[in-house]
């Protein structure tokens, strides 16, 4: 029986060694390879051609939808599943838009990961049960996190991320408050968050902002500010 040959790319030794252990008890799969960052995972994948790489978005080595991005353009034949501690509904759907086929929670790895393994070595979408509901794949096919929001949407997104009040954003795209404010709401409704602060989580998460470590500290403290008023 031909075995699927599976990749491993996760941050967290401990956390690779338990999935490796995992996989590799199975008859019909086997750790071809193991990755610590996006970059690595992305040389690993070229070298070992995997049937499927289980990837964890927040690891150090650049943005993990690039890596995603990279992997699925270099390798095309391998079927990315994203494991994450992010059970946000959203972050599901970008995560499938961005093109992986299958997407599971570290909370739910245990009784999830093999089922999505094999489903996506087969080709079909598989998302944690407890998510199933509310991340279908985007129709006509999969975009980039940045395709699904407009020109606009991303520049009103970028400077709330960046910590601008609804003024500040305003003027400098020229349109009222009240405009802005609608904008914001029509993100949350798009992306499928309640909350302007995961509208924060978002923008950091999927490289919308990237101009430097200053940056990304304020984002982060506006992430906090907004859970704090929430």
């Amino acid at each position: 029986m031909k075995k699927t040959r599976v990749l491993v790319a996760d941050d967290h030794a401990v956390v690779r060694a338990g999935l490796t252990l995992l996989v590799n008890a199975q008859p019909d799969m086997e750790v071809v390879a193991e990755a610590g960052d996006g970059r690595e995972a992305l040389e690993k994948a070229r070298s070992t051609q995997p049937d499927v790489v289980i990837l964890d978005l927040t690891m150090p080595g650049g943005s993990g939808f690039d890596a995603l991005h990279e992997i699925r353009r270099r390798c095309p034949r391998a079927a990315v599943l994203v494991l994450t501690m992010h059970d946000d509904p959203a972050y599901g759907r970008t995560v499938l838009a961005a093109g992986a086929l299958g997407y599971v929670t570290k909370k739910s790895a245990d009784r999830e990961l093999l089922s999505a393994i094999r489903a996506v070595r087969e080709g079909r979408h598989f998302v944690d049960i407890t998510q199933a509901e509310t991340m279908i794949p985007p129709p006509g096919g999969h975009r980039a996190p940045r395709q699904l929001l407009s020109e606009r949407e991303r520049e009103v997104l970028g400077w709330f991320a960046r910590g601008l009040t609804h003024q500040e954003i305003a003027d400098r795209l020229s349109v009222s408050v009240k405009t802005v404010e609608t904008y914001l709401d029509r993100l949350g409704h798009k992306l499928g968050v309640r909350r302007r602060a995961d509208l924060v989580r978002y923008a950091l998460e999927t490289g919308l902002i990237t101009a430097g470590k200053l940056v990304l500290l304020a984002a982060l403290f506006v992430y906090i500010s907004q859970l704090l008023t929430q």
